[in-house]
Protein backbone atom coordinates (compact mmCIF):
# COMPACT_ATOMS: atom_id res chain seq x y z
CA UNK A 1 0.00 0.00 0.00
CA UNK A 2 2.92 2.20 0.64
CA UNK A 3 3.47 2.29 -3.42
CA UNK A 4 0.12 2.90 -4.19
CA UNK A 5 0.17 6.22 -1.34
CA UNK A 6 3.51 7.23 -2.89
CA UNK A 7 2.34 7.12 -6.70
CA UNK A 8 -1.14 8.72 -5.52
CA UNK A 9 0.53 11.73 -3.68
CA UNK A 10 2.47 12.30 -6.52
CA UNK A 11 -0.46 12.69 -8.64
CA UNK A 12 -2.38 14.51 -6.61
CA UNK A 13 0.29 17.25 -5.72
CA UNK A 14 1.69 17.32 -9.59
CA UNK A 15 -2.16 18.43 -10.48
CA UNK A 16 -1.65 21.23 -7.71
CA UNK A 17 1.31 22.49 -9.42
CA UNK A 18 -0.63 22.33 -12.66
CA UNK A 19 -3.48 24.23 -11.16
CA UNK A 20 -1.41 26.89 -9.71
CA UNK A 21 0.04 27.57 -13.03
CA UNK A 22 -3.07 27.65 -15.10
CA UNK A 23 -4.46 29.93 -12.46
CA UNK A 24 -1.39 32.37 -12.94
CA UNK A 25 -1.86 32.51 -16.57
CA UNK A 26 -5.40 33.11 -16.29
CA UNK A 27 -5.12 35.49 -13.73
CA UNK A 28 -1.39 37.52 -13.86
CA UNK A 29 -2.51 40.62 -11.84
CA UNK A 30 -2.54 37.73 -9.11
CA UNK A 31 1.03 36.46 -9.06
CA UNK A 32 2.31 40.67 -9.32
CA UNK A 33 0.63 41.30 -6.14
CA UNK A 34 3.44 39.80 -4.94
CA UNK A 35 5.73 41.63 -6.55
CA UNK A 36 7.35 38.51 -8.22
CA UNK A 37 8.97 38.95 -11.46
CA UNK A 38 7.50 36.30 -12.59
CA UNK A 39 5.05 33.40 -13.02
CA UNK A 40 7.74 31.03 -12.37
CA UNK A 41 9.08 33.05 -9.21
CA UNK A 42 5.48 33.19 -7.74
CA UNK A 43 5.51 29.16 -8.46
CA UNK A 44 8.88 28.67 -6.82
CA UNK A 45 7.86 30.43 -3.89
CA UNK A 46 3.86 28.79 -3.37
CA UNK A 47 5.07 25.21 -3.73
CA UNK A 48 8.71 25.69 -1.85
CA UNK A 49 8.04 22.70 0.88
CA UNK A 50 9.67 24.52 3.08
CA UNK A 51 6.91 27.22 3.80
CA UNK A 52 4.73 24.33 4.55
CA UNK A 53 2.00 26.01 2.66
CA UNK A 54 2.10 29.11 4.94
CA UNK A 55 1.79 31.76 3.54
CA UNK A 56 1.95 35.47 5.63
CA UNK A 57 -0.83 36.49 3.15
CA UNK A 58 -3.11 33.94 4.19
CA UNK A 59 -2.62 35.64 7.77
CA UNK A 60 -2.54 32.99 9.67
CA UNK A 61 -5.11 31.05 8.08
CA UNK A 62 -4.69 27.14 6.72
CA UNK A 63 -6.45 24.55 4.34
CA UNK A 64 -10.36 25.14 3.54
CA UNK A 65 -10.30 28.29 5.74
CA UNK A 66 -7.40 29.78 3.20
CA UNK A 67 -9.70 28.91 0.48
CA UNK A 68 -12.27 30.51 1.85
CA UNK A 69 -9.79 33.59 2.33
CA UNK A 70 -8.75 33.60 -1.48
CA UNK A 71 -12.34 34.20 -2.56
CA UNK A 72 -13.53 36.70 -0.70
CA UNK A 73 -14.88 40.07 -2.51
CA UNK A 74 -12.49 42.42 -0.01
CA UNK A 75 -9.33 40.18 0.24
CA UNK A 76 -6.74 41.74 -1.64
CA UNK A 77 -3.96 39.59 -1.84
CA UNK A 78 -2.52 37.20 -3.79
CA UNK A 79 -6.04 35.13 -4.44
CA UNK A 80 -4.43 32.16 -6.42
CA UNK A 81 -1.20 31.87 -3.96
CA UNK A 82 -3.91 31.47 -1.04
CA UNK A 83 -6.38 29.54 -2.70
CA UNK A 84 -3.46 26.88 -3.58
CA UNK A 85 -2.00 27.09 -0.21
CA UNK A 86 -5.24 26.19 1.16
CA UNK A 87 -5.69 23.68 -1.21
CA UNK A 88 -2.03 22.18 -0.67
CA UNK A 89 -2.17 22.66 3.06
CA UNK A 90 -5.58 20.61 3.16
CA UNK A 91 -4.46 18.17 1.09
CA UNK A 92 -1.09 17.72 2.88
CA UNK A 93 -2.38 16.82 6.06
CA UNK A 94 -4.70 14.39 4.41
CA UNK A 95 -1.40 12.95 3.85
CA UNK A 96 -0.41 12.87 6.93
CA UNK A 97 1.93 15.46 6.65
CA UNK A 98 4.10 13.24 4.49
CA UNK A 99 5.85 13.10 1.23
CA UNK A 100 6.81 9.44 1.06
CA UNK A 101 5.06 6.21 2.75
CA UNK A 102 6.75 2.88 4.28
CA UNK A 103 5.03 -0.33 4.89
CA UNK A 104 3.53 0.27 8.95
CA UNK A 105 2.59 4.31 7.43
CA UNK A 106 -0.84 4.56 7.94
CA UNK A 107 -3.61 7.01 6.27
CA UNK A 108 -7.35 7.47 7.43
CA UNK A 109 -9.75 7.08 4.54
CA UNK A 110 -11.94 9.22 6.14
CA UNK A 111 -9.24 12.57 5.83
CA UNK A 112 -9.11 11.93 2.16
CA UNK A 113 -12.40 10.94 1.50
CA UNK A 114 -13.48 14.07 3.19
CA UNK A 115 -10.60 16.00 1.05
CA UNK A 116 -11.97 14.52 -1.80
CA UNK A 117 -15.68 15.98 -1.14
CA UNK A 118 -13.86 19.89 -0.14
CA UNK A 119 -12.10 19.79 -3.42
CA UNK A 120 -15.74 19.55 -5.33
CA UNK A 121 -16.76 22.45 -2.87
CA UNK A 122 -13.73 24.49 -3.59
CA UNK A 123 -14.16 23.81 -7.49
CA UNK A 124 -17.52 25.44 -7.49
CA UNK A 125 -16.76 28.01 -5.21
CA UNK A 126 -13.88 28.96 -7.69
CA UNK A 127 -16.17 28.79 -10.31
CA UNK A 128 -18.73 30.87 -9.19
CA UNK A 129 -16.85 33.42 -6.91
CA UNK A 130 -17.83 37.02 -7.94
CA UNK A 131 -17.49 40.64 -7.16
CA UNK A 132 -20.25 43.06 -6.74
CA UNK A 133 -20.74 44.29 -10.33
CA UNK A 134 -20.55 39.84 -11.69
CA UNK A 135 -17.08 39.37 -12.73
CA UNK A 136 -15.78 36.50 -11.42
CA UNK A 137 -12.53 36.99 -8.49
CA UNK A 138 -10.23 34.06 -10.57
CA UNK A 139 -10.49 33.27 -13.93
CA UNK A 140 -10.53 29.46 -14.38
CA UNK A 141 -13.18 27.22 -16.91
CA UNK A 142 -14.10 28.91 -20.00
CA UNK A 143 -17.73 28.46 -21.47
CA UNK A 144 -17.68 27.65 -25.49
CA UNK A 145 -18.14 31.16 -27.22
CA UNK A 146 -18.55 31.19 -31.11
CA UNK A 147 -16.10 29.60 -33.21
CA UNK A 148 -13.86 28.90 -29.27
CA UNK A 149 -14.33 25.42 -28.09
CA UNK A 150 -15.13 25.21 -23.94
CA UNK A 151 -11.75 25.00 -22.02
CA UNK A 152 -12.36 22.69 -19.29
CA UNK A 153 -8.97 21.88 -18.29
CA UNK A 154 -9.58 23.00 -14.15
CA UNK A 155 -12.43 20.65 -13.87
CA UNK A 156 -10.19 18.35 -15.65
CA UNK A 157 -7.38 18.81 -12.97
CA UNK A 158 -9.82 19.33 -9.98
CA UNK A 159 -11.25 15.63 -11.03
CA UNK A 160 -8.22 14.06 -11.38
CA UNK A 161 -7.22 14.62 -7.64
CA UNK A 162 -11.07 13.76 -6.66
CA UNK A 163 -10.70 10.84 -8.35
CA UNK A 164 -7.16 9.41 -6.75
CA UNK A 165 -8.76 10.53 -3.41
CA UNK A 166 -11.60 8.31 -3.52
CA UNK A 167 -9.54 5.45 -4.75
CA UNK A 168 -6.52 5.63 -2.32
CA UNK A 169 -9.59 5.81 0.70
CA UNK A 170 -11.53 3.35 -0.61
CA UNK A 171 -8.62 0.77 -1.32
CA UNK A 172 -7.26 1.47 2.65
CA UNK A 173 -10.73 1.58 4.28
CA UNK A 174 -11.43 -2.14 2.17
CA UNK A 175 -7.83 -3.33 3.42
CA UNK A 176 -8.36 -1.88 7.20
CA UNK A 177 -12.38 -2.92 6.34
CA UNK A 178 -12.93 0.29 7.32
CA UNK A 179 -16.26 2.02 6.94
CA UNK A 180 -16.62 5.77 5.24
CA UNK A 181 -19.07 8.19 6.58
CA UNK A 182 -20.10 9.47 3.22
CA UNK A 183 -21.96 12.68 2.90
CA UNK A 184 -24.61 14.18 -0.05
CA UNK A 185 -24.53 18.25 0.14
CA UNK A 186 -25.40 20.82 -2.87
CA UNK A 187 -22.64 22.46 -3.74
CA UNK A 188 -24.07 25.76 -3.59
CA UNK A 189 -24.68 25.44 -0.16
CA UNK A 190 -21.92 22.59 0.97
CA UNK A 191 -19.73 23.77 3.70
CA UNK A 192 -15.69 22.30 3.55
CA UNK A 193 -15.74 18.86 5.84
CA UNK A 194 -13.24 18.61 8.58
CA UNK A 195 -9.80 17.03 7.74
CA UNK A 196 -8.62 16.76 11.35
CA UNK A 197 -7.77 19.05 13.19
CA UNK A 198 -7.05 21.16 10.28
CA UNK A 199 -10.23 23.56 8.25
Amino acid sequence: MDRVADAHRREIFASVRVLAEKLYRRNPREWKKGGHASIEAALDRLLDPRTGWRLAEANGRRGTDAILLSLREDFAGDRVAVFIAGMGGMLNVAFEEKTEFFMLDELDPQKLYNSARNLEIAAWKLANARDAGGTPLLLSNEMAQAGQPANLSFEREFGKMIGNLDLLAALIADKGHRIIARVAQSLATAVFLPVAGLR
